[in-house]
């Protein structure tokens, strides 16, 4: 298996609930150590958790008249689900984006897949020897610079590049011996629970997007 996964960031309107704001998204697809997909859009947070904290709006520029007229959390949903199918994800401090990923769907009444994930804060720590292990610098170490922090799309593509890099340093022919040669675990991801009161199952939306 060679080195494919695809990279998340999500960007968050406040720290509501286990971070259910999201209010962006990027994800980066790789294939053989290889980025030859991403993309990346605004999100309407789910109601209740759509309210943009200035602490937040501070960090990456995101305000809530900017995601007027964007998809909702549940009209977007499938369209991450279709750009990564089977991959494994990739995230710097990967709990934070799966978390997002968890509380989201919780919110709006949604069931994601099961994915397995690799956190690559946790590779750049048993790869790189560094004060701070912080996404740009994780990224320098990795020959990726000069991007703009705390864009969604830009960080999956850091995230992507050190996760590629670490692979070529540790002599990994995939990332389940990433992880083994890091010593560190791809986890799957573990809905959180759903109030059910009919006992029916969620549905989700099926939308078509084209990605350039």
């Amino acid at each position: 298996m060679p080195i494919d996964f695809t990279a998340i960031d999500f960007e968050t309107a406040n720290s509501s609930s286990a971070s259910a704001s999201a209010c962006s998204v990027g994800l980066v697809k790789v294939r053989d150590g290889v980025v030859v997909d991403k993309a990346g859009w605004l999100i309407q947070p789910p109601a209740g958790h759509d309210e943009f904290s200035e602490w937040n709006t501070r960090i990456h520029g995101i305000v809530a008249s900017d995601v007027l007229g964007a998809f909702g959390w549940a009209e977007q949903f499938d369209l991450i689900a279709d750009f990564a199918g089977d991959d494994v994800f990739v995230a710097h401090n990967a709990g934070f984006d799966m978390g997002v990923i968890k509380a989201a769907c919780a919110a709006t009444g949604l069931t994601p897949p099961a994915w397995s994930y690799l956190c690559s804060l946790q590779v750049a720590r048993k790869t790189y020897t560094l004060d701070s292990y912080r996404l740009p610098l994780a990224a320098a170490a990795a020959g990726f610079t000069g991007f703009s922090h705390h864009d969604a799309l830009a960080d999956a593509e850091a995230c992507a590049a050190i996760v590629t890099h670490a692979s070529a340093f540790h002599g990994a022919a995939d990332l389940v011996e990433l992880a083994s040669l890091a010593a560190v675990k791809v986890k799957v991801l573990k809905p959180a629970a759903l109030p059910d009161p009919e006992g029916a199952e969620p549905t989700r939306r099926r939308l078509k997007v084209f990605f350039s």
